[in-house]
């Protein structure tokens, strides 16, 4: 018997997934097609894959050494592949992008929309997720990071800088004063990141060090992990929040937030667009990185008013 294509690109998801129930919904197929998939590999490989239990699918040691081995080589298949449409000047096939919740919602989803009606034969598959995923086993084309980038083996794009700022409603202002120094910071109530760590997030640039920030020891009296929440907090007058500018600038531009401590510098973040490393960046994920990047603009779309100004009534 011999293995088939589909059978292989079967196999790295439900390893991705750990799951043939997840794998079925994620390729629309259902759990029969899934599970024979699997049981033919592994006949024709000689080898059993997985163990199985009603509850539980393990991947067994000959599983995760092919995994390994396998998938570099299918991820050459589909760039070749995909080389070859791209002399038909078609962009088809399946996206599939990974970005954080609130920028997805706020800015991406337009934008994404926006390709997709330009590339009618491309499938497009989206998930938002806060945490950070790993494209690979997750099988995603792009990703979207904010933030100081880390030492990775990902290829990263700089889409833009976006500033953060620190903020609070005007009540909380005239009920608890502001802070008058970086050293006044830690006295007052914040609302914190939770997939950051505290003295990561409240970070600043050093003027007598640059290499060497100054980290401001708050304690969060809320604790959340999503950008929209923790700005809304922030508008009811819970506490100061340190936000990028995508997230707090309609608050800042309508008054419901004000800017704290102007002249602070918290460490800037850059918005990337990331892709696995590969000899050849395919068509789809070159196009969509060149779309994003000439739709955010520099400075980025929700910068283009000074926004640490409230805009004026008319009288």
């Amino acid at each position: 018997m011999k293995w088939r294509f589909e059978d292989l690109l079967t196999f790295l998801d439900v390893m991705d997934t750990g799951s043939i129930t997840l794998s079925a919904a994620r390729l629309n197929l259902s759990k029969s097609v899934i599970s024979k998939r699997i049981t033919d590999l592994e006949a024709a490989l000689g080898t059993e894959l997985f163990q199985r239990s009603p509850r539980k699918l393990l991947a067994t040691d000959n599983a995760r050494a092919f995994v390994e081995r396998i998938r570099p080589l299918v991820r050459d298949i589909l760039e070749a592949a995909d080389t070859v449409g791209e002399r038909y000047s078609a962009i088809r096939g399946t996206l599939r992008i990974t970005a954080p919740m609130t920028f997805g919602t706020l800015y991406l989803s337009r934008m994404i929309a926006d390709f997709a009606r330009q590339y009618p034969e491309l499938e497009i598959a989206v998930e938002l997720d806060d945490r950070m995923v790993d494209l690979v086993r997750g099988g995603f084309d792009v990703g979207i990071r904010i933030g100081i980038l880390k030492d990775s083996s990902l290829i990263a794009r700089k889409l833009c800088n976006d500033p953060r700022v620190i903020c609070c409603s005007p009540d909380f202002a005239a009920a608890n004063g502001l802070p008058q120094s970086l050293e006044q910071l830690s006295s007052f109530a914040c609302i914190d990141y939770s997939n950051v760590n505290t003295s990561q997030l409240w970070q600043f640039e050093n003027p007598d060090s640059p290499n060497e920030p100054i980290s401001v020891a708050m304690h969060g009296r809320i604790v959340d992990n999503n950008g929209e929440a923790m700005r809304d907090m922030a508008i009811a007058g819970l506490g100061l929040v340190l936000l990028p500018m995508f997230i707090c600038a309609d608050a800042l531009r309508n008054g419901t937030l004000i800017p704290v401590l102007p002249d602070a510098k918290p460490l800037p973040y850059k918005i990337y667009a990331v892709y696995p490393p590969t000899r050849h960046v395919s068509a789809k994920v070159r196009t969509f990185i060149d779309h994003l990047k000439r739709h955010i603009g520099e400075p980025p779309l929700w910068q283009m008013t000074d926004l640490l100004q409230p805009e004026q009534s008319e009288t």
